[in-house]
């Protein structure tokens, strides 16, 4: 009886000295906390607040190309011709029948794609007009590639229209996207015929997809313009070698008219007796040519340095921003999780965007199922009032059903908000027994003795 009384006068001393283990809960005690229950209403009125999420530094959306440009090579010479005197014969040379070969894209090629759209069934029906509105072009460029938004970069100089379209159907497969399209060619730039001397235009004729003849070539070029047909030829320059087809030959037999020219081929006209005339046009479009592409290699070697140099300032930029976020010398906005959470501490709200009350209780490993309450989460604001400082509100949420946690997902965060989960009715006692019970046994033997 003795040591009974003994004890239960220690329990009452630990009660009076206040060793008695305090639990955290949110009361409105001074009248300064209201308690709303989380519900799609309040959370609709909670987000109502006005916050704009602090943003990422503009260097991060900044890329190294696409402002640069490359310059001119200038003005090129005059091509000059000497006048000749008229031969007596003139001689039939023919290059060989080159074989055939399917047309190979190349830079500057433009391809028109065609994909399709998720139009209405009036927009299907009506065929042609869909179809255009949704056709786009894109330049090969000097890479070899064309650049398609949401795919990226696609290699296609050196294929075939057939190896093209394949690749593309590749690249769309990899980005989830539709492979239903249509690949064509718009305008063919990347292989060329030069038509000069005597024609009605000098001119640049393209090579397509159906082969360029000589006829077609000088066709183009407005026509042979010579009154003078005996001492007329058609010089061909090719691979480093001249070649000539008299105008009579030309004329009068077909297969010549036929002749398939290839890329880089040059078509002159000429009514003088020596070849120094044609070798001189054929020399002067050789020493323009090298001049033009070694302008350009200039040029895209400038480019290129442009690029790296502004690649590298914004590696650099973009490095020093991280270390300073490492070393928390960034302006951020936090919430705070305390009581029964994993991992108690603060939340980085995130740049550019919105949180809601599900990313900071996940991201941080969620509540504590053990000793949390899942049906007291409180989420603590204050007023942002200066005069009003001390009034805060309390967004209940009841996740004792798990289908209430859909709205945790619709609350969005502000800066300095507080999650605070209460602890279980059996983790208070538990924690109350594990204080006081070597107390009371301490004060129980020392009052025995």
């Amino acid at each position: 009886m003795l040591k009974r009384l003994v004890a239960i006068a220690a329990l009452s001393s630990l009660a009076s000295c206040g060793l008695v283990y305090v639990s955290p809960k949110v009361i409105d005690a001074d009248g300064n906390v209201t308690i709303v229950p989380l519900t799609p209403e309040s959370v609709e009125a909670a987000n109502r607040s006005n916050y704009v999420p602090r943003e990422i530094p503009a260097v991060f959306f900044q890329t190294a190309g696409g402002t640069g440009t490359l310059r001119g090579a200038g003005a090129t010479p005059e091509p000059t011709l000497d006048a000749q005197s008229r031969p007596s014969a003139l001689v039939l040379r023919l290059p060989e029948t080159p074989q055939r070969t399917p047309y190979d894209i190349g830079v500057g090629d433009v391809l028109l794609l065609a994909t399709r759209g998720g139009g209405s069934t009036v927009e299907e029906l009506s065929g042609l007009l869909a179809a255009q509105n949704r056709r786009q072009g894109y330049t090969v460029q000097d890479d070899g590639a064309i650049a398609i938004p949401d795919v990226g970069r696609v290699m296609v100089a050196g294929l075939t229209l057939e190896e093209a379209e394949a690749a593309l159907f590749q690249r769309l497969l990899s980005a989830q996207i539709d492979p239903s399209f249509s690949l064509e060619i718009a305008e063919f730039n990347s292989k060329r015929v030069s038509i000069g001397g005597a024609v009605g235009t000098p001119t640049i004729a393209p090579i397509t997809l159906t082969d360029l003849t000589l006829d077609a070539a000088i066709a183009l070029a407005g026509g042979i313009q010579t009154p003078d047909l005996d001492y007329a030829s058609i010089r061909l320059y090719r691979d480093g070698a001249l070649y000539q087809i008299p105008l009579n030959d030309y004329l009068s037999r077909g297969e010549l008219q036929k002749t398939r020219l290839l890329d880089g081929d040059s078509v002159f006209v000429d009514t003088e007796y020596q070849l120094g005339r044609a070798q001189a046009y054929f020399a002067e479009q050789i020493t323009l040519s090298q001049f033009r592409q070694a302008a350009r290699s200039q040029a895209l070697a400038e480019l290129q340095a442009e690029v790296n140099l502004r690649r590298g300032s914004l590696t650099e930029s973009r490095s020093n921003f991280r270390d300073l976020l490492a070393e928390d010398a960034v302006d951020r906005d936090y919430v705070y999780l305390t009581g029964e959470v994993k991992t108690p501490g603060r939340f980085n709200l995130p740049f550019g965007r919105q949180a809601t009350l599900a990313d900071a209780l996940y991201s941080q490993g969620g509540f504590d199922a053990k000793t949390g309450n899942p049906a007291q989460i409180y989420l603590l604001r204050g007023s942002g009032d200066a005069s009003t400082n001390s009034a805060v509100t309390a967004w209940k949420l009841d996740a004792r059903n798990p289908a209430n946690l859909i709205v945790a997902t619709q609350m969005q965060l502000r800066p300095n908000d507080i999650v605070f989960i209460a602890e279980q009715p059996v983790t208070r006692w538990n924690r109350t027994i594990s204080q006081i019970t070597p107390q009371i046994i301490t004060s129980v033997a020392n009052a025995t003795n």
